[in-house]
């Protein structure tokens, strides 16, 4: 089973990718480093993360990466992949964030609690917690962050899902970012910043970074 080109022209920053035996086959042709670790991914069938396009991609290309769990002494390595859509078996978003629960270790109880109270959000959540729910490897750490997605339909849902993180941050590392229509991505920290003395912001695309005022970026929202 392949993806069309149309099909991974909607996926955003995060999402995950099932690459097919094709697809590992083309990547491990591309290079003769972290072969243990790519052949483990292939076995097991995990998936990678889309990540921004690099500016010398071709239209038919996904930029993906592969977060290897931390070293020893805590160095994280990133592989930097780029495979065609006919390599990619299927996508999805990123994972959600109560199916990351049972792998929350310490913060069980809080993240818990979040989920509860944000059950209309659909938290989706990227980084640490996910690639360890998803391989089952250790990534999680005492210096590990919590990266949450949301994607808000409209002002209110925006203000409410920031002021739920912000009472939550004082009991679990909360990170992550707010996903506007068309998976332009805004830090929540920084638009909750930004939000009370105006500033623009950067805002995280597939295929650019740019800075933004936020009224532009709610009229996003206003539109839908």
């Amino acid at each position: 089973m392949r993806c069309s080109l149309a099909a991974m022209s909607n996926v955003e920053r995060h999402s995950l990718a099932w690459l097919n035996d094709a697809g590992w086959q083309a990547v491990l042709a591309s290079t003769r480093q972290h072969e243990v670790a790519l052949s483990q991914w292939q076995r097991h069938d995990w998936p990678v993360v889309v990540r921004r396009a690099e500016p010398d991609a071709a239209a038919d290309e996904i930029c993906l990466g592969l977060p290897l769990p931390p070293e020893r002494d805590g160095a994280k390595l990133r592989l930097a992949l780029r495979v065609r859509s006919e390599h990619v078996a299927r996508t999805s978003d990123a994972l959600e964030l109560k199916s990351a629960q049972p792998f929350s270790g310490p913060w069980q109880e809080r993240l818990t609690s979040l989920c509860n109270e944000a059950a209309a959000l659909n938290l989706r959540v990227f980084g640490s917690l996910a690639m360890q729910a998803l391989t089952g490897l250790q990534y999680v750490s005492p210096t590990s962050d919590i990266d949450v997605l949301f994607h808000p339909a409209n002002r209110q849902t925006l203000e409410e899902g920031v002021a739920l993180l912000s009472r939550h941050i004082t009991l679990l590392p909360l990170d992550g970012e707010i996903v506007f229509p068309g998976g332009a991505a805004v830090s929540w920290k920084e638009w909750e910043m930004a939000i009370k003395t105006p500033a623009k912001v950067m805002v995280k695309e597939l295929h650019t970074v740019r800075l933004a005022d936020t009224a532009s970026m709610l009229a996003t929202l206003e539109a839908q």
